[in-house]
């Protein structure tokens, strides 16, 4: 961990007593009801803030007008399929972003909800791809509360009455939810965010003599594969009566039949009420979907227990032409506080019609004694079985593996979220509270870690449960895309002694080439696991503006989240890019930046993503540059699959990939065009930072490059191929001192080696490969006083000079101590970036300038006073706080920080020995060898080496 204790006392630490009264955390004091010491808080009134876009500047607008034009053209000619472009700068969402978000809802990958701070149901992610991100006001919790003695009565909408949501002002004759009592004013209410749970407190709202707390759980719990993937929550509600009196106290849980924007509009939407088992029971909501994608089934219930009751109202509306309109069922749990129990009875109710909202509702009423305390527990499930694709495949979502493909799935989901949340609460305690109790450790920096891992879920993940991928899985298309259906056909295409199969496909006006061969991209030996060892795939979305999976280039930095949480995911992410590799897409596609053609996917280049609309089957949905052409791509997968192989010791999972990394290192030998053993980039924005340009050697593709060869070296080693470990070790030795010869300028390494007016630039990210590096046990690309003297460089301007360090680190700055504005994103702060620094400078000893870092991050996007981007980190800011890119994978690398302070035993207990110094290199002189040597059968599937350091018994 930290060095020392010296953060321990910094501000940006908020003690729940701060926001709640003594008296009423020490009632709370029981059942994890109390929220946590460390967590981020939010008064319920605290005003929502519109968010503020970047906007490009004259100059860059002017330079960026053909690139504007040809991606307006092209998001049109998408629109026309029905599809929507990867990248979309034109259209506006009719929801304005504002700083309103919360906790998600749910596991991973099998749709999401997220829920405002202020209890509002938002930003719908059922259908891939898509996020509606506007509020359905009609979900809500309510309470009614009666006193014996009938003096003291209070109802409310436990949500603030001021809510921008409710559209404009109550009408006297309204039947919809404005009729509702909408009391709260947020004053005395308060809301506490630990990922993934998160806590709302009303102290003495409505009622002052009721204190009320909202635990709201979702199953996200490391290591755990089979809860993980649950699209389901729990709310469990304590009531403690500070009264004299009885208190008759129920809770109302309100649903609309909807997955979002107008779909509840739709029709033939259907609601049905069920009792199940251990007291469990609810209202069903089947949501028939547009478009043809495949039907969604919501269950809202409630837990029956010997002082609760429950009972149900299976249908309302919100119009006055409904049978029970919204405005009815209020004073119907105004008066009685709870619904007839022959509701239960009622089947299924009468599709609804278009334009016609279907809602239900699920009340729990408990009687309270003076003093008294009572738990009571709801539950909301989502089945949505099915993940269907506009242009590809449909797929069982992970968690069927489990529960099955039936809209009754819902039912169980419900029932098993309610009986098993104690657990997940245990398990998740368990995972997390090491790191919350250790006071070496800033406050800021454990809830935020935890926070940040929101995107797992909202970020438009999807967990399916195939392993494999077949052209059989690909049947039952609409006629319309039968045309884009593969005719596979093996071959034997004798290049580098590799077997490939080779997949014709016809292809749609996008493209322009008729029919087109390429690589398959379905190789079993990349899954040769037992299936009770298969945890399915994974797909996770760059950002909700930026619809591409898995982008490579993020994944990067995002990475170590996963690796350090979800394994057994992180490696099956990078056999899908492995298998990739070797896969080549010969259809021709029209890159946006300069208005060339040339083919989807090249053999041998590491795809920038996993696909939009077709994944696995349709890679590099992004078109602006041809990524084949990037210089960063491949060696980050190396450094990749290194640092994953050597914290996992997983000896199958290298055996399995080794052939791409091979293929991946000898496609860049193409860019070392002066043979001094360095990749130099073309005069374009050929790396992740796409829109600044690079000239000559970079120090940031440079230093990835140096890294790359050295891991690739390392592995080669371990798996026996001595020829290839020798091979990468002499390129090290050659490019190492040309790196430092043309960049290294005494304090730290030039942005590249060009003579443009920002090649003397420091760039925030110029040490990436010293980061995976250090970070796979592997020895320093450079000495240490290089490496801190680079990063105190950074320090000192990319982030001090930054409104004094509280923005988190600009990309991008002239050694004169001014921002380099060469670009829009050379003048961005990078919130993933910032925290990838920050890990960097733990690793080097430099625990006080990381945390300081990685804090303005923390200031700018989730403090009060900064920006409102919690729940919602942005790929990236300006120096006035405007965002580019919300809700983006980048920020998950705040665990590369704590990968950092803990890395795995493996890395830690490694032999000592430099690896390189183990390497004994041999007369023979070149460059990348095209021949297969010591890894002999690895292509179609090695199960043992004769020369490996290992010893197999096969």
């Amino acid at each position: 961990m930290v060095s020392g204790n010296i953060f321990h006392c910094r501000k940006n630490s908020w003690p729940p007593g701060e926001y709640i009264s003594k008296s009423t955390l020490q009632l709370f004091d029981y059942d994890s009801s109390a929220p946590p010491e460390q967590a981020w808080r939010r008064r319920l009134n605290s005003h929502a803030n519109l968010l503020k876009e970047f906007r490009v500047t004259f100059m860059e607008a002017i330079k960026m007008v053909r690139l504007g034009i040809r991606i307006w053209s092209y998001v049109r000619e998408e629109a026309s399929h029905g599809r929507k472009a990867p990248i979309d700068p034109f259209t506006r969402e009719s929801c304005k972003p504002s700083a309103s978000q919360g906790v998600p809802l749910g596991g991973m990958g099998s749709g999401s909800i997220s829920r405002g701070f202020r209890g509002e149901f938002r930003q719908w992610q059922i259908i891939p791809s898509l996020c509606e991100a506007s509020p359905v006001m009609a979900n809500q919790f309510s309470i009614f509360i009666s006193r014996e003695g009938g003096n003291k009565n209070f109802s409310s909408v436990l949500a603030p009455g001021q809510h921008e949501g409710l559209g404009s002002s109550k009408k006297p004759d309204d039947q919809g939810i404005s009729s509702w009592g909408w009391n709260l004013s947020g004053q005395h209410s308060t809301y506490h965010a630990l990922f993934p749970r998160a806590w709302t407190v009303y102290d003495g709202e409505p009622d002052p003599e009721l204190k009320i707390s909202c635990r709201q759980i979702s199953p996200f719990i490391p290591h755990n594969y089979r809860e993980s993937s649950l699209p389901a929550a729990v709310f469990v509600y304590t009531l403690v009566n500070t009264g004299k009196e009885r208190a008759k106290v129920s809770l109302l849980f309100t649903w609309a039949n909807s997955i979002g924007g107008s779909s509840h509009l739709s029709g033939d939407h259907v609601n049905e009420p069920f009792r199940a088992e251990d007291g469990v029971s609810g209202v069903l909501l089947y949501h028939k979907t547009a478009k043809g994608n495949p039907p969604v089934t919501f269950s809202i219930a409630a837990c029956e227990t010997q002082n609760v009751s429950v009972s149900v109202l299976p249908s309302f509306g919100l119009s006055e032409g409904s049978s029970i309109t919204a405005k009815g069922m209020w004073s119907k749990m105004v008066k009685d506080g709870q619904f007839d129990q022959e509701n239960f009875n009622s089947g299924r109710s009468m599709p609804s019609s278009l334009g016609e909202t279907l809602c239900a509702a699920v009340a729990a009423t408990a009687w309270v004694e003076p003093h008294g305390k009572c738990t009571v527990a709801f539950s909301l499930a989502w089945s949505s079985p099915k993940v269907k694709f506009v242009k590809g495949c449909t797929f069982n979502r992970r968690y069927t593996k489990f529960y099955g493909t039936s809209e009754k799935a819902a039912v169980d989901l419900a029932h098993d979220a309610l009986t098993n949340y104690s657990r997940w609460e245990e398990e998740i305690e368990k995972w997390q509270n090491p790191i919350l109790k250790d006071e070496t450790l800033p406050e800021w920096y454990k809830f935020t870690l935890f926070n940040e891992l929101y995107f797992l879920v909202a970020g438009g993940t999807i967990w399916i449960d195939s392993p494999l991928l077949s052209s059989s899985m690909r049947n039952g298309q609409d006629p319309a895309r039968e045309l884009e259906n593969a005719v596979v056909k093996e071959t034997e295409d004798k290049v580098n002694g590799r077997k490939r199969t080779v997949v014709e496909r016809t292809t749609d006006s996008t493209y322009e080439s008729n029919a087109t061969t390429g690589h398959n991209c379905v190789d079993e030996n990349l899954y040769g696991h037992d299936n009770d060892d298969d945890v399915g795939r994974f797909l996770y979305l760059e950002g909700v503006e930026y619809i591409m999976w898995c982008t490579y280039d993020v994944h990067f930095y995002a990475s170590f989240a996963l690796l350090e949480l979800f394994p057994r995911i992180e490696l099956n992410i990078q056999r899908d890019f492995a298998r990739a590799v070797l896969c080549e897409d010969g259809r021709k596609v029209r890159f946006l930046a300069e208005g060339n053609w040339g083919i989807r996917k090249v053999y041998g280049a590491v795809p920038h993503d996993l696909g939009t609309h077709d994944p696995w089957y349709e890679m590099n949905a992004y078109n602006i540059h041809d990524t084949s052409k990037w210089k960063d791509l491949n060696p980050k997968f190396v450094l990749q699959v290194y640092r994953d192989f050597a914290a996992t010791g997983d000896l199958q999972f290298g055996i399995d990939v080794w052939p791409a990394v091979r293929a991946a290192m000898e496609y860049m030998d193409q860019f070392d065009r002066d043979g001094d053993g360095l990749i130099e980039n073309d005069g374009f924005p050929d790396q992740t930072y796409d829109t600044w340009t690079v000239h000559g050697v970079s120090t940031y593709c440079g230093c990835l490059w140096l890294a790359a060869l050295q891991a690739a070296a390392a592995m080669a080693l371990e798996l026996g191929d001595r020829d290839f470990a020798e091979t990468c070790k002499r390129k090290f030795l050659k490019a190492k001192p040309a790196f430092e010869e043309k960049l290294w300028n005494g304090s730290y390494f030039n942005y590249d080696s060009g003579s443009s007016g920002n090649s003397k630039s420091i760039q925030a990210d110029q040490l990436a490969g010293q980061w995976y590096t250090a970070s796979s046990g592997l020895p320093s690309l450079f000495e240490d006083s290089k490496i801190k003297s680079a990063l105190r460089k950074v320090y000192d301007f990319n982030v001090m000079k930054v409104k004094g360090g509280r923005m988190g680190a600009v990309n991008g700055m002239h050694p004169n101590g001014k921002v380099d504005e060469t670009c829009m994103q050379s003048r961005e702060v990078w919130t993933g970036v910032t925290y990838g620094v920050a890990a960097t400078m733990i690793l080097a000893g430099m625990e006080e300038e990381a945390f300081t870092t990685a804090e303005g991050i923390f200031l700018a996007g989730w403090s009060e006073d900064g920006y409102g981007y919690w729940f919602q980190t942005p790929e990236a800011w300006t120096m006035d706080g405007h965002y580019r890119s919300l809700m983006y994978m980048r920020p998950l690398a705040i665990w590369g920080m704590q990968y950092a302070m803990n890395r795995p035993k493996a890395i830690l207990e490694a032999p000592k020995i430099n690896i390189m110094d183990r390497i004994h290199l041999s007369p023979v002189i070149g460059g990348f060898s095209h021949n297969e040597t010591g890894v002999r059968k690895i292509a179609t599937k090695a199960r043992c080496f004769s020369n490996s350091v290992f010893h197999c018994a096969c």
